[in-house]
């Protein structure tokens, strides 16, 4: 392979010039992936407590926990015996042990391919190299170097998308990783990095402005594990060779740290154990943390490592920009969360857990954000721990892990009290397919067109059932699940793609206004306009307005929620309980409607056919509650308020609605917002001031 010197700057970094202004050349010496060995002698004194845990915990984790832990616990073995052993603490016992467990468990197995893990084999192999690097023997290193080659040779068609968490996590990481530790012992490891660099600059920065501006991931919840492996390498390559590859994509970078405060529901919560489940091993919370929103697949139910790794990246960037106001506040933030949920991720602590920055003033910090790529807009009510939390979701499709869902909303106050319907626990499975997936387990709206059909999941897709939801954008040129392959082939599919956008964001203190136009999601055979408004009236008031118009006054048209406990009628509204939350949910327009409560066995059913779960996988909802327009007409209009509060309150105040012209007027609570109805906007009065929706 063709070489080139590690201190010439590349024809396509130029296109940023902070990516490699600073590029020196990288140190023959080793260790050098987290630095020195000063540098890290430097870290333990100034973190001992983190460095002891770490050490403490390699030292002592028992021998079935890291051979059967899905590598995380032998990371942790092998990063706290390798930083011992390269600081002189560890004898060299303990270190040939690191050697021995990457040798055995990786270097000397089949080569790994396809949509599997082996970027993680590949950077557990290069901490090993780099923290015990006199330890390998001659043949060893040859072994080591030929592993990596063979690695990167069988995966050139493997996570080719930049859309999807496998190019960052699965891939690229364990590439860079490997390349630095190799570098000087290797003549193709500068190949092998600057192969790295191309497809980071060529492929995935247009991908993360495209899917990642705001610092929202169209891709949704993988986010939480695939970034912190993918940072992880960036820190090394700043730390190797002066590189910094979040310059190239500040949209989404330095955005990323508030959107994932958004991102996860307020209060922290008691440690959980996650049960071995479809093939994934149980893993065990020791601390407090803070339980991710649903997005796209992936739940979040229980306490696992994505927790600590989302963490660990907004510490990473508040360090990279210490005397930020904005990072100040989400360091602030991260405060709360001491250290990470899971003992074996105490490394992290060590060497990304940087407490001398200055913390912000969080209550003073903003209430919502949008991030405008991804199409999601989150809100709260405060800053504190029994805040009322907002999500709202309308934007574009990118990637395999998203679902039909746009116009999709959940409410959090105290617990989650409308949620994301379903579980996931594999990628063809019936209930997968028909339901999990589908627009009926969201909090979104169906049109019934009975001879509608559809196509999800799969290369090539497979036929589902009717549900009245939105289309899926599958063409055979596009990836699998409707997930494309990278920028281009995003504009070039642009038409299926670009289904939805929010179309309105205001935050004016004592309430929000957002609104999402999502027509495109459904198909034009049934559809003509799908527009979705919502006012969030501080600290709990929800005003949702939905304009729907159909092809045929004959499909029926239905609003869905998916409360986490079956509603109770109490009055006018429908009341949901669950833990010390309680939202109240009153239906204003239609005038003529039906409430149907899909729960039990009927929960996951629709048309007559049943799509039980396998696994429960998920927190989910125990009940799908529908409100169906009985009179046909082509144009309905939606309007529900809804509720958040304590489980104490026993009694919300009632709303009322009128149509008056071109305008749907509703009063709650002594504000009056005025929706006009051949448009999305309208006015607002709060506060006895009038304002412009």
């Amino acid at each position: 392979m063709a070489t080139t010197t590690s201190s010439t700057k590349t024809t396509l970094s130029q296109k940023c010039d902070a990516f490699d202004a600073n590029r020196r050349p990288i140190s023959k010496e080793h260790p050098r992936l987290f630095g020195s060995r000063e540098q890290m002698r430097k870290l333990a004194t100034e973190r001992p407590e983190a460095y002891r845990r770490m050490v403490d915990y390699a030292r002592n984790v028992p021998e079935e926990a890291w051979v059967q832990a899905n590598g995380y616990e032998l990371q942790a073995k092998m990063l706290g015996l390798g930083v011992a052993y390269a600081l002189g603490e560890a004898s060299k016992q303990e270190g040939r042990m690191v050697v021995d467990l990457v040798l055995k468990n990786f270097v000397d197995q089949p080569i790994k391919s396809g949509h599997v893990t082996f970027g993680y084999d590949l950077a557990k192999c290069a901490i090993a190299y780099d923290l015990c690097h006199d330890l390998w023997m001659p043949e060893e290193r040859e072994r080591f170097r030929k592993y990596v080659h063979a690695t990167i040779d069988a995966n050139h068609d493997s996570e080719t998308s930049p859309f999807h968490n496998g190019w960052y996590g699965y891939k690229h990481w364990g590439y860079g990783l490997a390349g630095y530790a190799l570098m000087h012992d290797d003549p193709e490891a500068q190949t092998i990095l600057k192969n790295l660099e191309r497809d980071y600059l060529e492929i995935a920065v247009p991908a993360l402005k495209l899917a990642g501006g705001g610092g929202g991931w169209a891709e949704g919840y993988y986010i939480h594990y695939w970034l912190f492996d993918w940072m992880w390498f960036c820190e090394v390559a700043r730390t190797v060779e002066g590189l910094d590859y979040y310059a190239p994509a500040p949209e989404f970078y330095q955005q990323r740290p508030i959107a994932a405060m958004f991102e996860f529901f307020p209060p922290l919560m008691q440690p959980t154990s996650v049960p071995a489940v479809n093939g994934m091993p149980s893993v065990t919370a020791s601390e407090l943390s803070r339980r991710p929103i649903p997005m796209g697949d992936g739940g979040g139910k229980y306490a696992k490592h994505e927790r600590d790794k989302d963490l660990t990246t907004r510490r990473i960037i508040v360090g990279l920009h210490r005397n930020d106001p904005v990072c100040q506040a989400v360091h602030a933030y991260n405060l709360q969360t001491p250290r990470p949920a899971i003992a074996c991720d105490a490394f992290m602590d060590f060497f990304w857990n940087d407490t001398t920055v200055k913390a912000g003033d969080l209550d003073a910090f903003k209430l919502s954000h949008w991030s405008p790529a991804a199409g999601y807009v989150y809100a709260r009510s405060s800053w504190k721990d029994d805040a009322s939390h907002f999500f709202f979701k309308c934007g574009r499709q990118f990637t395999a892990h998203q679902h039909l869902d746009n116009g999709h909303f959940m409410i959090f106050k105290h617990d989650e009290l409308l949620g994301d319907g379903g579980h996931y626990a594999g990628w063809t499975e019936s209930h997968i397919i028909n339901y999990y997936v589908r627009t009926i387990a969201h909090n979104s709206l169906l049109i019934e067109d009975p001879s509608e059909t559809w196509a999800v999941r799969g290369f090539p897709a497979r036929p589902a059932e009717n549900d009245g939801g939105q289309l899926y954008p599958y063409r055979p040129d596009t990836g699998v699940n409707a997930g494309v392959l990278d920028a281009p082939a995003w504009h070039k599919n642009r038409d299926l793609m670009d289904r939805g956008q929010i179309t309105a964001y205001q935050d004016r203190g004592s309430y929000l206004y957002t609104a999402g136009d999502f027509t495109k999601s459904y198909s034009p055979k049934k559809a003509k306009c799908v527009t979705r408004q919502i006012v969030y009236i501080r600290p709990g008031t929800f005003v949702i307005f939905d304009r729907v118009e159909s092809t045929n006054p004959t499909f029926k048209k239905k609003f869905v929620l998916q409360p986490m406990s079956v509603p109770e009628k109490h009055g006018e509204h429908w009341v949901v309980t669950q833990g010390k939350g309680r939202l109240f949910v009153q239906t204003l327009s239609p005038t003529a409607t039906a409430v149907e409560l899909f729960h039990g066995e009927n929960l996951y059913s629709y048309g007559g056919k049943q799509f039980p779960q396998t696994h429960d996988f998920n927190r989910a909802p125990d009940c799908r509650m529908e409100v169906t327009a009985t009179t046909p007409a082509t144009f309905d209009y939606f309007l529900h308020v809804l509720t958040a509060t304590d489980a104490t309150v026993n009694i919300a105040p009632s709303a009322n609605a009128k149509r008056e012209g071109n305008e749907m007027v509703v009063q709650v609570e002594g504000t009056t917002i005025r929706f006009t109805l051949d448009r999305v906007g309208g006015k607002i009065t709060i506060g006895g001031k009038d304002e412009t929706l």
